[in-house]
């Protein structure tokens, strides 16, 4: 599918039938126990937080959670969160913390929830808590992008210690609806905003952000078990990669590792040309 413009792929992350969060816990994840709620305002359905064990292995899985009709998309708010979401996983974050669990999350969402009464109620003060609590856990940590990953609403829940997209899914720090209204004051110029930004996941496996590309040689909605089965397989994997990683060199070095990740992104070098 390399044919495929920028825009092309933004149209296959958005489509409402691609495979949702909890499309993947049914298949990959045994005995899922669902948590709920932040223990301060209530529970937002737009990020669900889950229990369970990954083939055999315990694991605490964290993902938004669109919805695949208007009335479902309404009751999730579009896989938008606001801060009752981010308090609730930075909450299970912390109990994987306590029992030693690494932590999977699913990233699919357009932005965190821009409205008045989140903005109220410490919208930015919850990413970056959970953003903070996300690179200090001492367990491995890894995202999965299926589908959008929008603004500081996907980022908090995507800074991990392997980042994995798959094929069709996009990242970015704006839409690129919202960068062309911003650019040129034309919403319309979108594919063009797409094409600059630089969003699809080879792209950004390119540049170092993304760690792998998960391929879909079908579309995700065509072929979801096959997708699934695809990310499960991914995310075996690297699991296995960063328990080995964590016990040989021990907790304080590889959260330096995963520090040292983050600051490596954007890392440019200026040379000298000679004269000669």
């Amino acid at each position: 599918m390399t044919s495929l413009t920028a825009w092309d792929r933004v149209q296959l992350a958005r489509h409402p039938a691609r495979p949702h969060t909890l499309d993947y816990i049914a298949e990959l994840i045994e005995d899922p126990q669902e948590l709920h709620g932040d223990r301060l305002f209530r529970d937002d359905p737009a990020i669900v937080a889950v229990l369970g064990r990954f083939r055999g292995q315990p694991i605490l899985v964290l993902g938004h959670q669109k919805g695949t009709t208007t009335a479902e998309n309404i009751a999730r708010n579009f896989g938008m969160p606001r801060p009752e979401g981010y308090r609730k996983a930075i909450r299970v974050m912390q109990l994987a913390e306590k029992f030693r669990l690494p932590v999977l999350t699913f990233v699919d969402t357009p932005a965190a929830d821009p409205g008045l009464e989140s903005e109220e109620r410490g919208q930015a003060w919850a990413i970056s808590a959970c953003l903070q609590t996300l690179l200090r856990l001492t367990v491995p940590t890894i995202a999965v992008v299926i589908g959008e990953g929008g603004s500081g609403g996907a980022l908090a829940l995507a800074a991990c210690d392997r980042l994995l997209m798959l094929e069709n899914a996009i990242f970015a720090v704006a839409s690129p609806e919202a960068c062309a209204a911003i650019l040129w004051r034309d919403a319309g110029r979108a594919p063009e905003a797409a094409a600059a930004m630089r969003i699809t996941a080879p792209e950004l496996h390119r540049f170092g952000i993304a760690d792998e590309v998960i391929p879909e040689p079908t579309p995700a909605h065509l072929d979801a078990p096959g997708t699934i089965r695809r990310v499960g397989d991914a995310v075996e994997r690297y699991l296995g990669e960063l328990h080995d990683l964590w016990n040989r060199h021990g907790t304080d070095a590889a959260r330096r590792f995963r520090w040292a990740r983050f600051r490596a992104i954007g890392v440019w070098r200026e040379e000298v040309m000679s004269s000669e």
